[in-house]
């Protein structure tokens, strides 16, 4: 008999009965029938569950069954159901969750359209107590730094098996974080990471489960351990792939990770800031802007190893150069620039001159706010597949005027500009690193041999879109553009040029870029503006058929 294309892999222990019918009976409805469930009993108390289990089997073929004689925990009774299994691949569902009916048929599709894929997800939702869906997770392509900070594939997870394998199955040591883990282990090897952007999971919300308290503090009261688990699985993972991090939790929100740089050296970082020596008033104070923000650098930044290179227009205001030496002293070099202004003309020049590794293309009108800024932007541009990085910058009141660069109609714009700088976002989008297309050139690291590669930034876009259309070219080139949450930096936005895009500049950017621009990537297509589109999230999927099931025993049933 032929090994099945699909393994089901479901640990139960103590389920309600009704709970684990439902969930049985989401696997027996797939509309792709090439599947096998892997049902093992991790010693439960109640013999009804054994019950249950043995009635499901003797049902249908496809749904095998194994009893433990301990309770051994979830990681021991996943891999009892992992050494059951045949397919070519395993999917992981728990107990008391649901499988939408085109779950498998709409995951072998993709994986048909795409032969290399190792690991796919899919989008979910949540069912409450009393059977209402609630809580679309609607989510972006695969994102290797969202990752590291927040489990966010989770449900459905289709891995192959021959790499489940190859890596050990569930790690004892991530007891519940096993999921997290081993998809971690997983990719790290996968040759292609394929996302369906579809709900397709229903996660149930019991007593007791992560579901029912997602909404009430991220899970932690029910399963404070997994949390744990969490930041050992992370670290693990970093230390396996080189990324210079030590990795915590969030004070609030369990659920949230973040990455503290712990590098292992500190490679020359050339800070190029084009400015035209303007001054104005920043807390009833008023200053040169380029000195202001020369000076937040050298009392802020506990970096040793940069420079700052100040590319200034020769008909700047006399003393600021004199400013910026008394701030700066011997970091200071300054490139005089005697041309119609373009930013990316300027940035070009102090390249030019720079002599770092990695180039830090910094506003004249940015106030320095995390102390460790730029161990952050290394600790993400040493890693050889990431382009770019960015942060978040915010208003001078405090409310965020950039957390990564967002597209719609093809065109960028900042999806949480003005919201209170603690808002989280969408599934805490403001609160965790991820993948982005673009972030703002107001604050951006790259490596200056990538710099370099693609010629710097494109003098046709000499104002505005220098900074997406430089983004676009790393990842045109299959590099990552990363944005860190946890940079922080002030703007006082648009204080040494005008911030209206003309219409050529728009028109050139998506003559360029629309078949990029144009795509959900990093987004969903059932979210708009940082909002999922809950009516559309139900209405995609034709309606099903009814296929007539066999009925359950009457000894199941009572």
């Amino acid at each position: 008999m032929p090994a099945p294309r699909f393994s089901i892999v479901t640990p139960v222990y103590e389920t309600p009965i009704d709970v684990l019918w439902l969930t049985i009976e989401s696997v027996l409805a797939q509309t792709f029938d090439d599947w096998e469930i892997c049902l093992v009993d991790d010693n439960s108390p109640s013999p009804k569950v054994r019950e249950v289990l043995d009635a499901c089997a003797a049902m249908d073929p496809r749904v095998r069954v194994e009893h433990r004689a301990e309770n051994g925990g979830i990681v021991a009774a996943s891999n009892t159901a992992l050494a059951m299994a045949t397919g070519e691949f395993v999917a992981l569902l728990d107990h008391d969750d649901r499988l939408h009916p085109d779950a498998l048929l709409l995951v072998d599709e993709a994986l048909r359209g795409n032969p290399e894929g190792d690991y796919v997800y899919t989008d979910e939702d949540k069912i409450t107590a009393r059977g209402r869906h609630t809580g679309p997770f609607l989510k972006p392509d695969w994102s290797p730094e969202r990752m590291r900070t927040q489990m966010y594939t989770c449900h459905l997870s289709i891995l192959r098996r021959s790499l489940v394998e190859e890596v050990g199955g569930f790690d004892p040591d991530c007891e519940g974080a096993q999921d997290w883990d081993l998809v971690l282990k997983v990719t790290e090897r996968a040759r292609a990471v394929l996302h369906v952007p579809r709900v397709l999971y229903h996660w149930r919300g019991i007593e007791g489960s992560t579901a029912a308290n997602v909404d009430e503090g991220g899970g932690e009261a029910a399963k404070p351990w997994a949390f744990e688990a969490g930041t050992r699985a992370i670290q693990a993972h970093c230390e396996r792939t080189g990324v210079q991090a030590k990795v915590v939790r969030d004070t609030d929100d369990p659920g949230v990770y973040h990455l503290n740089p712990a590098l292992r050296e500190e490679p020359l970082v050339s800070i190029v800031i084009p400015t035209n020596g303007q001054r104005r008033e920043i807390r009833y104070q008023e200053v040169t802007l380029v000195g202001h923000c020369v000076r937040s650098i050298v009392d802020t930044s506990t970096y040793s190893n940069y420079e700052i290179v100040v590319v200034a227009d020769e008909a700047k205001p006399g003393g600021a150069i004199a400013e910026l030496e008394a701030a700066a002293g011997d970091r200071l070099r300054v490139v005089p620039f005697d041309r119609p202004f373009s930013f990316s003309d300027k940035i070009n020049a102090g390249a030019v001159h720079a002599r770092g590794e990695h180039l830090l293309l910094l506003n004249d009108d940015i106030e320095v706010g995390t102390a460790d800024w730029i161990e952050r932007m290394v600790m993400y541009s040493s890693i050889s597949e990431i382009g770019a990085v960015g942060g978040l910058l915010l208003l001078e009141d405090g409310r965020i005027q950039h957390a990564g660069v967002g597209f719609e109609g093809g065109l960028p714009g900042h999806p949480y500009y003005g919201y209170p700088r603690g808002v989280p976002g969408y599934a805490n989008a403001v609160r965790i690193a991820r993948d982005l297309l673009a972030v703002t050139g107001a604050c951006l690291m790259t490596r200056r041999d990538l710099f370099e590669e693609v010629g710097g930034l494109s003098t046709t876009f000499p104002i505005n879109y220098n900074d997406v259309d430089y983004c676009l070219k790393q990842i045109e080139r299959g590099r990552r553009v990363v944005y860190d949450p946890d940079l922080v930096m002030t703007h006082f936005e648009s204080s040494s040029r005008s911030s209206d895009v003309e219409e050529w500049e728009k028109s050139q950017l998506l003559h360029r870029w629309a078949p990029l621009t144009t795509s959900s990537r990093f987004s969903n297509p059932y979210v708009r503006n940082e909002v999922p589109r809950a009516a559309s999230v139900f209405l995609w999927a034709k309606r099903s058929k009814y296929r007539p099931r066999k009925r359950r025993p009457a000894a199941a049933r009572a």
